[in-house]
């Protein structure tokens, strides 16, 4: 690739990381108790296309023991409780280049020890990164930190790779150590995203789905499912929300697709032993000697 090309990419990363930090934060004001969290999530993704980009995700809003792919239902009538711990995790997409970022509110005070926790093994981990950095490295600080904490990290979790319309490419950022890793290099754009949790250490899916993407493409006979297939296919393979789709005769569309293995589904993620879970991540563009931090004021 040209170098005046990459550049011009890495410019759409930038620009897909300035939204983000901007609904980040305007977001952020919401959380507290007795909001809606539907509101929230809509504030995010309708914000994000207010300022010229598009969600890479549908915004998730993950309490307590949930760590993942939990987000509202439509007409969803939850708000935040007191005592809730709450990750927003949020992406935006410029043409298709991604920026992730996640957060976690304690609402209560009480488990600020936790909400430290994986911020610092986010920071922690961003000060090793540059070019030749392996990915087993980056694991062992964040669960490193983690434990130094007095938690666990989870390990069943990780952060990524983000490469055009795909939000969770290679390699795998894991948040412990394993032998083999994988050699970073200069311009690679990664999401780093510690979880750290009082509980086992492990996640486990929910059953509850509400956010799916499109796996694969095949023909389909019911006239419900290809009128749904088409209205998926402008989200070119990032994850969408059921609550985002036409709302008429749906159920029976979404069977038809996943059975005929169209699409893939979210399952919320929780911990296995119902513990509390916090989340940090930014994402990052790997430099020569460290690393530009897209979703943060402070880039570097």
């Amino acid at each position: 690739m040209e170098e005046e090309e990459l550049e011009q990419i890495l410019d759409k990363y930038r620009a897909a990381g300035r939204i983000l930090i901007e609904v980040r934060e305007g977001v952020l004001k919401l959380v507290k108790e007795g909001e809606s969290l539907l509101r929230v999530a809509e504030f995010v993704e309708s914000g994000i296309a207010a300022k010229g980009g598009e969600p890479a995700f549908p915004c998730n809003i993950s309490r307590n023991e949930e760590a993942a792919h939990a987000t509202p239902s439509v007409n969803d009538a939850t708000v935040f409780s007191a005592d809730d711990v709450v990750k927003i995790d949020l992406g935006v997409h410029i043409d298709g280049y991604i920026a992730d970022s996640a957060v976690t509110v304690d609402l209560s005070g009480e488990h600020e020890e936790l909400v430290r926790a994986s911020e610092m093994a986010l920071n922690e981990a961003i000060k090793i990164i540059h070019d030749g950095v392996t990915t087993s490295e980056i694991g062992e600080v964040i669960g490193n930190t983690i434990k130094e904490c007095g938690y666990k990290p989870i390990v069943n979790l990780s952060g990524h790779g983000l490469l055009r319309y795909d939000s969770h490419a290679p390699p795998t950022i894991p948040n412990v150590r394993y032998e083999q890793g994988v050699r970073l290099k200069a311009n690679d754009v990664i999401a780093i995203e510690p979880f750290a949790t009082d509980g086992g250490g492990k996640v486990v899916e929910s059953g509850n789905v509400e956010i799916y993407s499109l796996k694969k493409e095949k023909p389909v006979r019911m006239r419900e499912a290809r009128k749904l297939l088409g209205a998926i296919r402008k989200y070119k393979g990032l994850p969408f929300a059921r609550r985002w789709l036409p709302q008429e005769r749906l159920n029976l569309a979404l069977r038809s697709l996943k059975s005929a293995g169209i699409l893939r589904e979210y399952p919320v993620l929780k911990e296995e032993d119902k513990g509390l879970v916090s989340q940090a991540e930014h994402t990052v563009i790997i430099k020569e000697d460290g690393c530009e931090i897209i979703t943060a004021r402070n880039r570097v």
